[in-house]
């Protein structure tokens, strides 16, 4: 071997250390490991950024904007409450969710899939009091399994068919891998179901912002109008999206005669509710039941500016001592008073009758250049910025209605993948699914640049040829093995290497005298199917933080399962692709 192919297997090699060390983040590892590459030749200054504009790099940012839309607009906690999976225990909870994101990665990219899923599971694990850690390693694998039953599902099939083409002129068609790809993912979630306890529990090292200044006892007030789903409903009914965490303490009917809130009282149109809960749980009620939080409108021109922000009140604020009513705070300013949190106390008055106090917690609707302004105006401290829901205007069925779009435009239409999620990403914002200021904060920045930067690292093989004479160290020891054992070999080869091994297998399937199809679908099985570090697939390394886990924690459910996909995959390829 020469010593440029010595040195890009090297750097590789040390690249990898320093993902199992753990001491430095991941992309700057990557980072680091190209600049190396650069520094010794192995790859061209001019082609060092090339990464950047791979398709790869462009889905996966694209798939994010696009998962943070779906999220945002609430269809899956309305889709996932149809099972009713708070009722069952986490067993089904983790058989449910697993099944949902392997279903969602065929047509979805599989990280795509995964983000969406993400905080549904999350929630699922505060309330049944089990650790996140149960569910989120298992849905990421059983999103890389989802991920290889379509063309779309993964990025190793879009290299893999586009390979294909390159040697036959016929690349892999939309549904070419299903065959497979359905009974390894069917394989897997039984696995998950019956084995996942050999995950340890772990819990988040780091406890985000969100969750240091939670905030559970938020009153806010809603009315139930004509258009509302509540009316003839009863208080039970209304309650149920909120999942415990949110309750009506106060019923007010059009006359002003309080009605007692049990469980079976009927709502009816012109009620006012008091209700209290998490600004999450309060936002599902108000946003399932259509209900009505201020009948105090924004002016048209400046409605799409509108934004809701926590803030506490300091000890010199004017609103100390006075109510919302008594200022005429949205006459004065163009602020709505959507909720109130005072520690240890519940109200059941209305909500612009609540006289502030210094320290109370409040959130506020307001037009979101003035906000900062009148914020200081009224000595409001703004809490530190999260994802506020309550009072935000979410545009329903269209982020669906554009998933669906992407989705038959990449099946059916011939468009490029990157090409159809970047245009779906681009349409989520313009049509307010995702507010513009949010965008950046849903792309994950270290994994962009990790994939961005590995990509001409691992290119490195085969511009030195380092891909050739792993080819033939392949093949020599194939010609000792029944053609089963060839097809394993390289599968298991590509579980160790990425999708970039493709020209080997075509090359590798070419000495043997066999076809190739069977062994570039093995790659894109392999390749898919990385389970045993977080940063083998960007879907690990998503659920790694949220989930506490520890490198060598992903081999031990990942390890047992790479050999059940092994066992499947071999003799169902034989059968589908004969070589």
């Amino acid at each position: 071997m020469r010593a440029d192919q010595w040195l890009s297997l090297l750097i590789i090699a040390l690249m990898m250390g320093a993902f199992l060390w753990g001491r430095y983040r991941y992309d700057i590892v990557a980072v680091s490991s190209l600049l190396a590459a650069i520094i010794v030749g192995i790859v061209p200054a001019k082609n060092a950024f090339s990464g950047f504009s791979d398709d790869i790099v462009i889905i996966v940012g694209s798939a994010l904007i696009v998962s943070a839309a779906i999220s945002r607009s609430g269809i899956m906690d309305v889709a996932l409450r149809r099972f009713s999976p708070e009722r069952r225990g986490p067993r089904m909870q983790l058989i449910i969710l697993v099944a949902i994101v392997a279903a969602l990665s065929a047509f979805i990219k599989n990280i795509g899939a995964l983000a969406i899923m993400i905080p549904v599971a999350v929630q699922m694990a505060r309330k049944s009091r089990v650790s996140p850690s149960m569910f989120l390693m298992p849905m990421s694998f059983a999103s890389l399994l989802g991920g290889l039953m379509t063309q779309i599902g993964t990025s190793p099939n879009i290299i893999v068919s586009r390979v294909r083409e390159e040697i036959t002129g016929q690349p892999f068609m939309m549904f070419d891998y299903t065959p497979v790809g359905l009974a390894l993912s069917v394989a897997g979630i039984v696995f998950l179901a019956l084995f996942y306890k050999l995950l340890p529990e772990r819990s988040r090292v780091e406890t985000s912002m969100d969750e240091a200044v939670a905030i559970k006892n938020y009153t806010t007030e809603a009315k139930v109008t004509t258009p509302s789903g509540a009316i003839g409903r009863s208080v039970s009914w209304l309650q149920k999206p909120a999942g415990g965490d949110a309750m009506v303490t106060a019923i007010i009917g059009r006359n002003g005669q309080r009605r007692t809130p049990l469980p079976d009282t009927v709502l009816k149109d012109g009620d006012l509710l008091i209700i209290e809960g998490e600004q999450s749980a309060l936002d599902k009620i108000v946003s399932e039941a259509k209900l009505q939080l201020s009948d105090r409108k924004h002016e048209p021109e400046t409605r799409q500016d509108i934004s809701s922000v926590e803030a506490i009140v300091g000890e010199h604020s004017r609103l100390i001592g006075v109510s919302a009513k008594d200022v005429s705070l949205f006459h004065n300013t163009g602020l709505n008073l959507l909720a109130v949190s005072r520690r240890d106390r519940r109200f059941t008055e209305r909500l612009g009758e609540i006289k502030i106090r210094n320290g109370d917690v409040v959130v506020l609707q307001g037009d979101l250049q003035k906000l900062p302004d009148l914020l200081r105006e009224w000595g409001c401290l703004p809490l530190v910025e999260r994802d506020m829901k309550l009072g935000n205007a979410r545009n329903g069925m269209i982020p669906v209605i554009i998933l669906m779009a992407t989705m038959g435009a990449t099946a059916f239409g011939g468009i490029p993948v990157a090409t159809a999620f970047f245009a779906a990403a681009f349409l989520m914002v313009i049509t307010g699914s995702v507010p513009l200021r949010e965008v950046y904060q849903h792309l994950d920045a270290p994994i962009l640049i990790m994939l961005a930067a590995l990509i001409p690292i691992s290119d490195s093989l085969r511009t030195t040829g380092t891909t050739d004479i792993i080819a033939d160290l392949l093949s020599r020891t194939a010609e000792m093995l029944p053609p089963f054992g060839a097809l394993a070999l390289i599968l298991v080869a590509a579980m160790a290497v990425t999708p970039f091994l493709a020209p080997i297998a075509a090359t590798f399937a070419e000495k043997l005298g066999f076809r190739p199809d069977a062994f570039l679908m093995a790659v894109a099985i392999g390749a898919g199917c990385d389970f045993l570090t977080p940063i083998g697939h960007q879907c690990n390394t998503l659920v790694m933080g949220p989930g506490g886990y520890r490198f060598g924690d992903y081999a031990r459910l990942g390890l047992p399962l790479s050999l059940i996909v092994v066992l499947v995959s071999v003799p169902i390829l034989l059968l589908v692709w004969p070589i």
